[in-house]
């Protein structure tokens, strides 16, 4: 029975993308792994990585459009007894 291959990162949520890029992660870091197979993880990180950056962008960016003037407030910053 063939090997059924991951999703591709651009199928997945930021959740599961996310979720997958910290297991990988936590592989890499163990030492435990061959050249190839770090390499591989390696090179499916990266694309997760890239999965997750371009969602925050474009959720930054919806957040952006949304909010008045279209500029971000620093959560932080924010003092709910100011409303």
């Amino acid at each position: 029975m063939p090997k059924k291959s991951p999703p591709q990162p651009t199928e997945l949520s930021f959740e599961k993308a996310f979720a997958e890029l910290e297991s990988i992660v936590a592989k890499l870091e163990s030492g435990e792994l061959s050249l190839d197979e770090s390499l591989a993880l390696f090179e499916r990180g990266q694309a997760l990585a890239a999965q997750c950056y371009g969602l925050l962008d474009a959720a930054e960016l919806k957040v952006k459009q949304l909010s008045p003037g279209g500029e971000l407030e620093e959560l932080e910053n924010l003092d709910p007894e100011e409303s």
